[in-house]
């Protein structure tokens, strides 16, 4: 069998020609494409895991942030609390200092309205006493009365003495216009007699005396001249008790 070289020279002139034009048109194409789609896709990879990590990160710190705001919340929580509680305690406080301040002075008012409710009864029974004092002894008063009056006025008379005798006795001695003698009830003629020797006897002048009959006296004599004054009433007792009773009444209560 005979071989045509040249034939087998053109088919390998043809089979190199094809290869080149393969590897040039066709293979290195896709390889470069095969290469730029590798890179593309690991490309991808690290801009996806990238993306991973910073996901991650965002992850984390979003969780940080969120454990954070969880405490911070929690903690102003706990303040909040311990604060509502101390603002409580102190309105509490306040309001109990308030109650106890209002209830001392409620009971310092209800004291003294007591006190003043007390003195007014003291006062009023005082006066209610006093003036039924005056109009029993009124309707008692009577002669017999009278001359017990007259003899009390002279003992006073004779045991007079000192300064008060003196201006008395000038007062009496200088009067122009009388002595007056004053009674609640009309003097009997012994009695007046007995008032005069009693003044000359005691006092050593003899003034000229008009006698007047004075209700208001209750009971008893009282001797006037020239602003001097000597006197022994059932009515001067009393007002002399009665200012003494609210005297003792109105003086401060003192403690044991």
């Amino acid at each position: 069998m005979l071989i045509d070289w040249f034939t087998v020279g053109a088919q390998a002139l043809n089979f190199i020609i094809l290869a080149w034009l393969m590897k040039r048109f066709l293979y290195k194409p896709i390889l470069n494409a095969i290469d730029a789609r590798e890179e593309r896709i690991a490309t991808e990879l690290a801009s996806a895991a990238r993306k991973e990590t910073e996901a991650q990160q965002q992850r984390d710190e979003f969780q940080k942030k969120n454990d954070d705001l969880h405490q911070q919340r929690a903690a102003l929580l706990k303040q909040a609390r311990a604060d509502a509680a101390e603002e409580r305690q102190k309105l509490m406080g306040a309001a109990r200092e308030a109650a106890d301040a209002l209830a001392a002075q409620r009971q310092a008012s209800l004291v003294g309205e007591a006190k003043k409710l007390g003195q007014a009864l003291r006062q009023r029974t005082q006066t209610e006493v006093f003036a039924i004092a005056r109009r029993a002894l009124t309707d008692l008063a009577g002669a017999s009365l009278e001359a017990s009056a007259c003899a009390v006025f002279i003992t006073r008379l004779h045991d007079l003495e000192g300064e008060p005798k003196a201006a008395l006795a000038a007062a009496m001695g200088d009067s122009e216009s009388g002595v007056v003698v004053r009674s609640a009830f009309e003097l009997p003629s012994d009695q007046r007699l007995a008032i005069q020797n009693a003044i000359a006897d005691s006092l050593g002048v003899k003034p000229e005396l008009r006698f007047e009959v004075e209700t208001a006296l209750v009971g008893g004599i009282e001797l006037v001249a020239q602003g001097q004054k000597l006197a022994w009433t059932i009515s001067d007792y009393l007002t002399s008790l009665e200012r003494g009773v609210r005297e003792l009444l109105q003086a401060p209560a003192v403690a044991p």
